[in-house]
C-alpha cells in the first residue's frame, strides 16, 4: 500500500481528540480512521518538509509528500500556523509520555539523563516551529498549557528520583534545568552548530548536573560547589 492509499477494511469511527484544524481547543469529535491515517500522514509530513526546506515551504509540498490532496490537508489544519501548532502539540505529548514513563524506571539515573537528550533532540527540532507560531501572534505554551505543566512535572519528578540515588548534585531546580537544556538548543541553532557539536553541549551539561569532584589541572581533586 502506498502512502495515499488507505485500507477500506480501516475505516471505521474513532473517538480521537484533537485540539487543531482551527476548532475550540479541547473540543472532541468523532474521527473516522482513515482520516486519523490521513492527519497521521501530513504531521509526519510537514515534519520532513519543514525541517528541509524550512517553514516557509508551501502546503503543496507538504500534500504531495503525505500522498493526500491540498484539499485535504487544509480540511484537517486550515492555516499553515494550525499545523505547526499540531507539530509542536505532538511532540509535546510524545515528550510528556516518554517523561512519565521514564519516572517509573527501575535506574532512575539512566532515565534521567536519557530523557534530558531526548528533550533537547526534540526542542531543537521544533524551535523554528516555535518561532513561527510566536511571530504569527500564538503563544505556544499558553495554548498547551496543560501539556507543558504535565512534562514539567514528569521532569520535577525525574529530577527527584535522580537526585535521591545520589545521581544529581542536590539544589537543582526543574526549570533551571529546562532551561539549561533550552539555551543550549538556541545557542546551537543561531551558531549553526550541527547535531555533534549540540549532542556534546547536552554531555557537558549532564556531567555539570551529577555529583562529582572537580579535577584540578595539576590532578588533584578539589569538592565541587
Amino acid at each position: 500500500m502506498n502512502r495515499g492509499q488507505v485500507d477500506e477494511g480501516d475505516v471505521e469511527v474513532s473517538t480521537a481528540v484533537t485540539s487543531t484544524g482551527g476548532g475550540t481547543e479541547g473540543s472532541r469529535r468523532p474521527m473516522r480512521a482513515d482520516a486519523l491515517k490521513n492527519q497521521g500522514r501530513i504531521l509526519e509530513a510537514a515534519e520532513e518538509v519543514f525541517a528541509l526546506q524550512g517553514v516557509s515551504a508551501p502546503i503543496d509540498m507538504v500534500a504531495e509528500r503525505a500522498g493526500v490532496g491540498v484539499g485535504t490537508v487544509y480540511r484537517h489544519f486550515p492555516t499553515k500556523e494550525a499545523l505547526f501548532e499540531a507539530i509542536v502539540l505532538s511532540r509535546l505529548e510524545e515528550l510528556a509520555s516518554a517523561a512519565t514513563v521514564c519516572t517509573q524506571a527501575d535506574d532512575a539515573s539512566e532515565a534521567f539523563f536519557s530523557f534530558l537528550r531526548l528533550f533537547a533532540r526534540q526542542v531543537s527540532r521544533k524551535h523554528d516551529l516555535i518561532d513561527a507560531l510566536g511571530a504569527a501572534g500564538i503563544d505556544i505554551k499558553s495554548r498547551c498549557s496543560e501539556m507543558v505543566g504535565e512534562l514539567e512535572s514528569g521532569v520535577e519528578r525525574m529530577l527527584e528520583r535522580a537526585e535521591a540515588v545520589g545521581a544529581v548534585r542536590g539544589g537543582m531546580a526543574t526549570q533551571e534545568v529546562i532551561g539549561l537544556l533550552v539555551g543550549v538548543c538556541q545557542a546551537s541553532e543561531r551558531s549553526a552548530l550541527d547535531v555533534a557539536s549540540r549532542e556534546r553541549m547536552v554531555d557537558i551539561i549532564c556531567d555539570g548536573l551529577r555529583p562529582q569532584a572537580a579535577v584540578a589541572p595539576s590532578g588533584s581533586a578539589t569538592r565541587s560547589t
